[in-house]
């Protein structure tokens, strides 16, 4: 499966590239690429070669077969000019006995940079990640999110062309997490920086990637704009491990300035797009913008064209937020609902509920199987 592409021209790109351990087979990828300044996610549960991917086109690691160019030419693990291009933080940030100033600039000085240019360089990139005047500071007394800050200033006090990030947020508690995800989403975009991002964590991805694949067993499940991958998954294992409920497959019954009607085998849902009568579509709504109300009540006028009777079939705890899914009239999507809302709303399975969502919140995309309708 192929990666998001821009005719921007390309930075990084892979081909064919897969890594084996005795009998056990780890990565099997056929294409990737990334353009100058994109950051994209690799996403996927533990062991689904995440990590070996990123070592792979970091040039950290050789792989069985296929080939890495950066900027169209090919390079390896033993070319140490296109490594130089590149750096990286990991899971555990990896300091050493010392001050915040002596880590960060470690690898200018192993490249020969002066002490004085190595200061203004540590001092300049310690104010962006948040610890400016913090030099002097032992590595050795920070909390997990300030050991990261310092792993990232040392990563990009090289001035990398390509930054390579795997799970650098992943052992933070979440309320750390999430803050810092949105900083170095910040930073990366600032520089335009070329970046490859390894997390378990659909959030986090959201928050810092532009395209992103989603990895399992070695392989990509799906791949692309994160808004297109997050918002209309391809397949049932892909839309659970992101969350929603498998993709809907329906017909285009009516188009008309822009207002796509689908029917799903039962209930017709309301879409934006320009698509022909008749075309068989998939179509896809993120729980996040499906809204709840209690069954009976008046609902506030808005611009939502899509409006459903729904019955709750079931509802699991997910993170902080309960995850439901509805059945509207023999087609299932789901909602995410606080822990409050479930309490005043006393939702439990077989509750009716009102269920309401946009026509933009609604993707869809042809049905190249032309399969036509898909089962509830």
């Amino acid at each position: 499966m192929t990666a998001y592409t821009s005719t921007a021209g390309l930075a990084l790109r892979a081909e064919n590239v897969s890594k084996s351990y005795g009998k056990r087979v780890v990565l099997d990828i056929d294409h990737v690429e990334l353009s100058p300044g994109e950051t994209l996610a690799l996403l996927g549960p533990s062991g689904a070669g995440k990590s070996t991917l990123l070592a792979i086109l970091g040039l950290l690691e050789k792989p069985d077969s296929g080939q890495v160019f950066l900027d169209g030419r090919p390079v390896s693990a033993r070319d140490r000019g296109a490594r130089m291009q590149m750096a990286a933080a990991f899971q555990s940030p990896y300091l050493f006995k010392g001050t915040i100033a002596e880590n960060v600039a470690y690898g200018l000085k192993l490249r020969g940079v002066s002490r004085a240019k190595r200061s203004a360089a540590v001092a300049e990139v310690l104010e962006r990640v948040g610890l400016g005047g913090w030099e002097g500071r032992s590595a050795l007394t920070l909390s997990g999110g300030e050991a990261q800050r310092v792993a990232l200033a040392r990563a990009l006090v090289l001035k990398p062309r390509v930054l390579l990030l795997d799970e650098p947020l992943s052992s933070l508690d979440p309320l750390i997490k999430s803050r810092l995800s949105q900083d170095f989403a910040r930073i990366i975009h600032e520089d335009k920086m070329t970046t490859v991002y390894v997390t378990h964590d659909q959030n986090e991805a959201m928050a810092v990637a532009d395209s992103m694949i989603v990895m399992r067993d070695g392989r990509a499940a799906a791949s692309g704009h994160v808004e297109d991958v997050m918002g209309l998954p391809p397949d049932e294992w892909t839309a659970t491990f992101l969350g929603s409920e498998a993709p809907l497959r329906g017909v285009v019954t009516t188009s008309a300035e822009g207002l796509l009607g689908v029917d799903l085998g039962g209930p017709v849902v309301y879409s934006t797009g320009e698509l022909a009568p008749g075309t068989h579509v998939i179509a896809g709504v993120r729980p996040e913008d499906v809204l709840l109300f209690e069954a009976g009540t008046e609902i506030p006028r808005s611009s939502a064209r899509n409006r459903f009777d729904g019955t709750v079939v079931a509802l699991r705890l997910w993170g902080v937020m309960y995850h439901l899914v509805l059945d509207i009239g023999g087609a299932r999507v789901a909602s995410h609902v606080s822990r409050s809302s479930v309490r005043e709303m006393e939702i439990a399975e077989g509750s009716s509920v009102q269920v309401v969502f946009k026509a933009t919140a609604v993707r869809v995309r042809p049905d190249v199987a032309g399969s036509g309708m898909m089962e509830a």
